[in-house]
């Protein structure tokens, strides 16, 4: 993996994440890959679980913006700073999220394990 490979890779990730596009979503994940979410609950394993994910995320939020503020490599890891902010579908306060993931890369240029730890802005914003 390198540089300009991970760049492609958070770029896709960001827009199926930002288009609840399940099927561009899993595509970039091995079939039986783990998606941490939360470093201390149980992962998602497997494509189902992950569009399960992205149907619950396309149920709750609406105009997603995802940026990568920069992103490293390291062998067949991606690591990367990011913010994402969102509209609930049900109305509300914008919601600010900061984070930082790691994308361990698979022989086949999938993600086969994604952590991520975050940080959601205090209050919200309209």
């Amino acid at each position: 993996m390198d540089y300009a490979a991970a760049g492609d890779l958070l770029g896709r990730f960001g827009h199926a994440l930002a288009t609840f596009d399940g099927d561009a979503w899993v595509d970039l994940f091995a079939p039986d890959a783990e998606y941490h979410e939360d470093p201390f609950g149980a992962p998602l394993v497997g494509h189902n679980a992950l569009r399960s994910y992205m149907l619950e995320a396309a149920g709750a939020r609406r105009d997603v913006e995802f940026s990568v503020e920069r992103h490293w490599v390291s062998g067949t890891t991606v690591l990367a700073a990011w913010q994402l902010a969102f509209a609930p579908r049900g109305g509300g306060d914008l919601v600010r999220v900061a984070g930082f993931l790691t994308a361990e890369i698979g022989s086949d240029g999938r993600i086969a394990r994604y952590r991520q730890w975050t940080q959601r802005a205090p209050g919200g914003t309209r």
